[in-house]
């Protein structure tokens, strides 16, 4: 079963990509980590780690939230950063809410693992041949602003070790 593409980026996205390196298209967005640490305070003090309420991952998903996708199954979705950390940035979400990475069990492992291949494949799509980073934030102390599991796959530059 083939993994990419099943739903390809749009021909508009493609179209309007411009023909410069990776380092050249990336702009960091404004805010960086203490607004993002600020952002995962505030969502669990507001009991959004409880999960059940709709998150701006499930109206993606919904199509009520514009995104631009880049690869979609009936498992996952794959979308670019709004607020991209690294010349290339995306989310590997799943279709199926689960609000945290410590809140999956056994029942979720083909899923875990089909995020994984996804998220290596589409990164292999995105040109990062020399490299990238995974990250799931979980909670609070691990800077999880949207209480819908999701992976960040960051790359086109070199990353800096230790994060955080």
């Amino acid at each position: 079963m083939p993994l990419l593409p099943q739903r390809p980026c749009s021909r508009v996205a493609q179209a309007v990509r411009p023909h410069v390196s990776l380092s050249q298209r990336w702009v960091a967005a404004p805010g960086g980590q203490d607004e993002e640490v600020g952002k995962a305070q505030r969502a669990a003090a507001a009991g959004e780690d409880a999960g059940g309420q709709p998150t701006i991952f499930s109206k993606i998903i919904a199509r009520s939230v514009p995104a631009t996708i880049l690869y979609e199954d009936d498992k996952c979705l794959v979308f670019r950063d709004v607020a991209p950390q690294a010349p290339v940035h995306f989310l590997v979400i799943p279709k199926r809410p689960i609000p945290r990475i410590s809140r999956v069990g056994p029942q979720d492992t083909e899923l875990l693992g089909h995020l994984l291949v996804v998220a290596a494949r589409t990164a292999q799509a995105e040109g990062l041949a020399d490299g990238y980073r995974l990250v799931i934030n979980d909670g609070k102390h691990g800077a999880q602003s949207v209480y819908h599991l999701h992976l960040h796959v960051l790359g086109g530059r070199q990353l800096g070790w230790p994060p955080g």
